[in-house]
């Protein structure tokens, strides 16, 4: 059991003091959305009173810490093949799943000027690096796989590929310089619709599968209170607003 808290309420010029206890919610998150989980737990935490402890990596490294019992309470995971693996398994139940965010990919450089607004520099080769999340762990990885077959482009550029476990690792690849360039997500690099360093091409999203990435409310979290609103919080407008800010769509 979380801290009491005190609430007061007043009906009728009648004031009693509530006491009500704030818990603390095990969240695995997709490290793509670890710039948008910041402000949205700090919301969650400040409105509610309740305490996050949050986790980020690979959704696919989560989804075998769950299969093997990890408390994990609510899973946010990149794609929407976890998710749906998990109901299978009997881990969520399916009315407890849905998409909180469409994510968008960006190739990226941390150098000014070096990526073109129409990603021509993926065709010159003028680049030592392309840094690129592993297709078979990461659904960011897939979308880029998905855009170097789109442009014929997979053959010519596979010798130059370095491969991060997650998109987190793929973005500290091109941020550090060990790569010229790489396929991130557009929430690392974009804030309140500006590019925060380097340069960038928002690849169209007609050359890679929608990035729908869903969350969960595990199990483990039913019969939690902190799990169950912050499930409602994230489908909650003042959520919306905050995830959008960061570059993603949301599920129609």
């Amino acid at each position: 059991m979380g801290a009491a808290r005190q609430l007061l309420v007043c009906l009728n010029l009648m004031c009693i003091t509530i006491i009500s206890h704030a818990d603390q919610l095990s969240v695995a998150v997709a490290s793509n959305f670890t710039a948008a989980m910041r402000p949205l737990g700090d919301e969650f935490e400040e409105t509610t009173g309740h305490s996050l402890n949050v986790s980020y990596g690979s959704s696919g490294k989560f989804y075998a810490q769950i299969r093997h019992g990890a408390p994990f309470q609510v899973f946010l995971s990149a794609d929407q093949t976890k998710p749906e693996a998990l109901i299978k398994a009997g881990l969520v139940t399916p009315k407890n799943r849905f998409t909180y965010a469409v994510g968008a990919l960006a190739l990226w450089s941390s150098k000014s000027d070096f990526v073109d607004e129409n990603g021509e520099v993926l065709r010159s080769g003028h680049f030592n690096k392309l840094a690129l999340a592993n297709p078979l762990l990461a659904p960011y990885g897939i979308a880029a796989l998905d855009v170097l077959r789109h442009l014929s482009l997979e053959n010519s550029t596979r010798s130059s590929w370095v491969k991060g476990e997650n998109i987190a690792q793929t973005y500290q690849f091109v941020s550090t310089g060990n790569a010229d360039i790489g396929f991130v997500a557009v929430s690392q690099i974009m804030e309140n619709g500006e590019l925060k360093s380097g340069s960038a091409w928002i690849v169209p999203p007609k050359l890679y599968r929608p990035i729908k990435q869903d969350a969960v409310l595990l199990k483990a979290g039913e019969n939690s209170v902190a799990a169950t609103e912050f499930i409602a919080f994230l489908k909650s407008e003042k959520a919306k607003s905050i995830i959008r800010t960061f570059g993603y769509g949301l599920a129609e």
